[in-house]
């Protein structure tokens, strides 16, 4: 996989109260990623560097950061632009920082982008998104960011298809992705492409990643969706639930979890988490059995630890759900 006669040339592009996590965590992934090739005695693929619109800037927990190249007036034909994010209190804030940024990726990174074979990439971090969509680098593309700024981004870039719930999207030489640590997961995703599942695991391990997510991975897990609410009793249940999905769980024994009655439970969580606590089991156990199934574990197997009673009741659930069959996430198609 690593074949590339010249490294590839990794732009991060700063602004003023940029995510430090944002610049890291990626950077880290590809700095990793060099040491591990070294070691196996070849030559480092990703040669790091930082540029910005102001030659110092001071990150979003307070580090300054000094010594940004300026932003280059033309990039090489093998250079992947990466766009961090700002705290969502600046993102969507057209500040002269972020003007400039938007106005050089239309103008010098924009063509080479588009060019057909092109090697050139865009990548964004987070609300980094939002900033290459003010460059009309998103338009007729699909694309994502963090999800308290999914509207924000629909609206910089009407003409793009905003996708909800994902950790990162890859469309054509443009790749965006959510949260701050779904940087950490689209950088160990390019690494895999460039050198190889087998380095990206080991740099995953490097990292001490619990979890490597890839494209079909929602943003927010079913695991921590419905829990935006501060009814002591609902969250009692969830953390019941989520922490054992395989065990026979049924309404009497969540409301001895939650010290209320069976009626009171179903009311405190439909009114609070929006959905019913048995939907919220489904739910979580679909969520468990996704992944067992997406990283090779048989489906009835994986039907059983996530606790449905059969592989046909997972494949009835699954169906209600996302549609479709659990063998498509087995040959590694989206769920829905």
């Amino acid at each position: 996989m690593n074949s590339r006669k010249s490294p590839i040339d990794l732009l991060f592009v700063i602004a003023p109260h940029s995510l430090l996590l944002d610049i890291a965590g990626p950077a880290e992934a590809f700095r990793l990623a060099n040491l591990r090739l070294t070691e196996r005695k070849q030559p480092a693929q990703f040669r790091l560097r930082f540029a910005g619109p102001v030659p110092n800037a001071t990150t979003s927990v307070g580090l300054p950061l000094a010594g940004l190249e300026p932003l280059p007036k033309a990039v090489g034909p093998t250079t992947w632009v990466v766009v961090v994010g700002q705290p969502s209190v600046y993102a969507g804030q057209l500040t002269p920082a972020v003007h400039a940024i938007a106005q050089w990726l239309r103008r010098v990174v924009r063509e080479p982008l588009l060019a057909p074979g092109t090697r050139n990439r865009l990548v964004t971090v987070c609300s980094g998104s939002l900033i290459a969509a003010r460059a009309g680098l998103v338009d007729d593309r699909q694309c994502t960011t963090h999800h308290d700024l999914l509207a924000v981004l629909r609206s910089l870039a009407p003409r793009a298809q905003v996708l909800d719930n994902r950790v990162f999207v890859i469309d054509g030489p443009v790749a965006t992705s959510a949260g701050v640590t779904a940087g950490i997961d689209l950088a160990l995703h390019l690494v895999a492409g460039e050198c190889g599942e087998a380095l990206a695991t080991a740099v995953a391990e490097d990292l001490v990643v619990y979890l490597r997510r890839s494209h079909r991975d929602p943003g927010l897990s079913p695991f921590l969706m419905n829990r935006q609410h501060v009814h002591s009793a609902v969250h009692r249940v969830q953390e019941a639930v989520s922490a054992e999905p395989e065990h026979d769980w049924s309404m009497p024994e969540m409301a001895r979890v939650a010290h209320v009655t069976e009626r009171h439970l179903l009311r405190v969580f439909v009114r609070h988490a929006g959905v019913s606590p048995l939907q919220f089991l489904r739910a979580v156990r679909l969520e468990r059995a996704r992944q067992l199934i997406e990283r090779g574990t048989g489906v009835g197997r994986a039907a059983e630890v996530a606790g449905f009673r059969s592989a046909l009741h997972m494949r009835r659930a699954w169906v209600r759900q996302w549609g479709g069959s659990p063998r498509d996430a087995q040959a590694g198609n989206p769920a829905g």
